[in-house]
């Protein structure tokens, strides 16, 4: 039970940056559209660059991050097949996108380093470059082609900053080139800048909801089912498969994969959604949902895993 607890407590402060963000917007007139490509274009491929070049790569550690890669892609198209025939607008494309990945960053790094040791608190934050990936690229592009055509979706996936940051930082990791000592300081600020603005962006959706097309029950469910119910489920069923016959991974890794499954949708969500102009409310009172259910969900989860 004391688990429990632990995160709990940890998880209550994040919030705290979510108010900060309806002050922001609310009371300063803030501009959100900033933020986003502040986020999008500067603080993303920055801190992916840093993770790509720093890890010390091996099977195992390369093998999480392009498990979680192809099945929030493979789940991304299925997803989208199937909604395709439940909306006839764009609506399918931004529920694919968003049920097929996570808040691993902004909630699921904190909730690392409470329970792993630092071995594997780094393979957790490298397996996240899975999702920044397939934000990045997978899932842009499939949110872009519900406003636009599927070429230039993929022109607008190829001009995305943070693919080139993960190339660059693997070049420099296979060169053995190490960050300078005088940046270490400066990347652990600037890993906590990501994590406060990408929380109090979603604060500064939340503003705005004075629309009750922004609750759309239907879109709400789908989307929170997908996302506690199906993905740990995913997940729970290859460390099945894995323990008893693969026997690719160890009890440690298993850990870090069901933490990976368990968190609430992401913010970037809403950050692409905002990009291009696709319900960026509905998805914010979304994923505000989804971390309102993570607050007591998280813990129980990790306490009945454990």
């Amino acid at each position: 039970m004391s688990v429990f607890f632990a995160l709990f407590s940890k998880i209550v402060p994040l919030y705290f940056s979510v108010i900060l963000g309806f002050i922001s917007t609310r009371l300063l007139g803030c501009n959100k559209e900033t933020i986003a490509k502040i986020l999008f274009y500067i603080l993303g491929p920055l801190i992916a660059f840093n993770a790509t070049m720093s890890v010390k790569l091996d099977s195992s550690v390369v093998f999480l991050p392009v498990f979680f890669f192809l099945a929030s892609s493979i789940m991304a198209f299925v997803l989208l097949f199937l909604f395709k025939k439940v909306w006839k607008d764009n609506t399918s494309n931004l529920l694919a996108f968003a049920s097929s990945t996570g808040n691993t960053g902004h909630i699921g790094i904190p909730i690392a380093i409470i329970l792993f040791d630092d071995h594997l608190v780094d393979v957790f934050i490298f397996a996240v470059l899975g999702t920044m990936l397939y934000q990045n690229s997978v899932g842009y592009f499939i949110t872009a082609k519900g406003s636009f055509t599927a070429r230039q979706s993929l022109k607008k996936v190829i001009q995305l900053p943070v693919l080139y940051a993960f190339i660059l930082g693997f070049v420099f990791n296979f060169l053995g080139i190490k960050m300078p000592e005088m940046f270490l300081n400066y990347i652990i600020y600037l890993k906590g800048c990501y994590a406060i603005l990408g929380m109090m962006f979603l604060g500064m959706g939340m503003e705005k909801l004075k629309s009750a097309k922004a609750f759309d029950v239907k879109f709400i469910s789908y989307a929170l089912s997908l996302k506690f119910l199906l993905w740990p489920g995913i997940v729970l069923l290859f460390i099945y498969i894995d323990r008893n016959f693969l026997l690719l991974l160890d009890e440690g890794f298993y850990k870090v994969m069901f933490l990976y499954s368990i968190v609430p949708l992401a913010g970037n969500t809403v950050t692409i959604a905002t990009l291009l102009n696709l319900k960026p409310e509905m998805m914010s009172l979304t994923v505000f949902i989804s971390i309102l259910i993570s607050l007591f969900y998280i813990p129980i989860a990790i306490f009945l895993f454990m």
